[in-house]
């Protein structure tokens, strides 16, 4: 792609990634991604590209024009679209729309210029800007909104598929199950989110298998996004003595559910009421990966207190299960609030479902380990972008956040994404209407409050009947190609 540029046009650079988020300075929660912060990252991490002293756009070999901020705005467009218009193409083609809009000569839509300047945007860049706007939209967060004042975390793992290629297998190895050739890469990852905004703090990722490499390894990694006065929900695989025992360490106060090798015993411990105790467990043996200084300062038994909570629910798997939590004051946590906290966990696993199904993220689309990360913490930056204009419809209408359909407020920064960026091209007072229309568009689409909903885990339409590859695509093919010449050999011979 390459363009006439009119002399002295400006570069709209940094400016253009809020610009087409559509916020305004008076909007709550707005200051969260900034020009300055788009540029800082870009500066911590030591990338500089497409700018001259004159602050206007230079050109490549092949007249292409892509500065940080053009560049960064075609990433996010990507991630703001699924299918065909996630790829590389149709993400020039916007940027082409851009400029053309601009008022300059677009002559092609190739896309190595793309490419090439996309390659010197680091995985640190975007994910120091994903992290930095969940930080600063979670710390504005008002106080009434706490729940009885703590920050509340949750915790869960997921996993993401990529292409097969060699890089890939060599970081992220398919399952040892599948033979070499017929299975896909798999990362595995654990995020860490914030359960009144519902972004992404921070996620950790490795392979799928191997030493040190299961959820709660990588949740260990996340332990330096924690702080005294933190909550965390999760489930009964991170309620592990030790797991647990770190926490309390750190001053971080937890909710889970029973880990499945350990049983509630009510007639011990201190009684608090009907299936309602707190009891000892004793440190176990240390672990392995577990340092013997750490192992040494925790202590001799571990004091939690255990809740049965019943689910009268017909059709639910679990009628009974056992939470666990540090909040032993059975006064200030009554057992029935600690019950529906803990229910609330499932806001981890809808939120994960946003980034997987919606988005269309569970399966990457780069080559290499390098540029799969990036990929990965720019739908990641999306995903939290999306969820700070959530923030802001659910401040305007009195909603909740986890309330409102993050699937509306994602079609909406799509639909509006390359009219937003261009604000002389809308009339007057335009932009003040689309940012209004943007609110409205996300307090008006709301989830449905179905909390005992009853449904098969069964679809009613059947997918298109292919088969599974077994062998090698070139096995594969070479045995249709010899069947192929079989069948011509007999017939020239009849």
């Amino acid at each position: 792609m390459s363009f006439t540029r009119p002399g002295g046009s400006a570069d709209r650079s940094f400016h253009l990634v809020r610009q087409s988020l559509l916020q305004d300075d008076s909007l709550p929660f707005s200051d969260a991604l900034t020009d300055e912060h788009v540029e800082q990252a870009f500066e911590v991490e030591g990338i500089s590209f497409g700018q001259s002293d004159a602050g206007r756009t230079t050109s490549d070999d092949d007249g292409i024009v892509y500065t940080m901020g053009v560049t960064l705005w075609a990433m996010l467009s990507q991630s703001l679209f699924t299918g065909v218009q996630r790829s590389c193409r149709a993400a020039v083609q916007r940027v082409a729309a851009y400029y053309a809009m601009l008022g300059r000569e677009v002559s092609s839509t190739n896309t190595g210029g793309y490419c090439r300047a996309r390659t010197q945007v680091t995985e640190g860049v975007v994910q120091r800007l994903a992290v930095g706007v969940a930080e600063r939209c979670d710390a504005a967060v008002p106080e009434e909104r706490r729940w009885n004042g703590f920050r509340m975390r949750l915790i869960d793992g997921t996993t993401f598929s990529m292409p097969d290629t060699e890089e890939n297998q060599a970081e992220y190895p398919q399952s040892s199950s599948q033979e070499p050739g017929l299975g896909f890469p798999i990362m595995r990852a654990v995020a860490l989110t914030s359960l009144f905004t519902g972004m992404v703090i921070d996620l950790a990722e490795g392979p799928y298998s191997g030493k040190e490499t299961g959820e709660t390894a990588l949740f260990r990694t996340l332990f330096k996004d924690l702080r005294s006065g933190d909550l965390v929900l999760a489930d009964r695989y991170f309620g592990g003595w030790f797991m647990l025992a770190l926490l309390q360490d750190l001053g971080v106060e937890f909710v889970t559910r029973l880990h499945q090798h350990r049983d509630a015993d009510f007639d011990r411990g201190q009684r608090l009421g009907k299936k309602d105790h707190i009891t000892s467990w004793k440190k176990p043996e240390r672990p392995t990966w577990l340092d013997q200084e750490t192992y040494d300062r925790l202590p001799d038994h571990l004091e939690v207190r255990e809740i049965e909570v019943q689910v009268d629910v017909p059709g639910f798997r679990t009628k009974s299960l056992v939470v666990v939590t540090s909040l032993r004051n059975h006064k200030t946590f009554p057992k029935s609030e600690i019950a529906t906290l803990y229910r609330q966990r499932w806001l981890a696993e809808l939120e994960l479902r946003d980034i997987k199904s919606t988005m269309e993220l569970d399966i990457l689309r780069c080559r290499t380990p390098e540029a799969v990360r990036r990929e990965l913490w720019t739908g990641i930056l999306a995903y939290n972008l999306v969820r700070q204009s959530m923030l802001q419809s659910a401040e305007a209408s009195g909603y909740l956040p986890y309330q409102l359909s993050f699937a509306a407020s994602y079609q909406m920064l799509g639909n509006t994404w390359l009219l937003a960026a261009m604000p002389q091209a809308v009339a007057v007072n335009g932009r003040e209407y689309l940012i209004a229309l943007r609110l409205l568009n996300g307090s008006s689409h709301r989830v449905g409050n179905r909390p005992n909903r009853i449904e098969p885990r069964a679809v009613k339409r059947r997918p298109s009947p292919i088969a599974l590859l077994k062998e090698l695509r070139e096995t594969a093919r070479g045995r249709l190609i010899e069947s192929q010449r079989q069948l011509e050999d007999r017939a020239q011979t009849t």
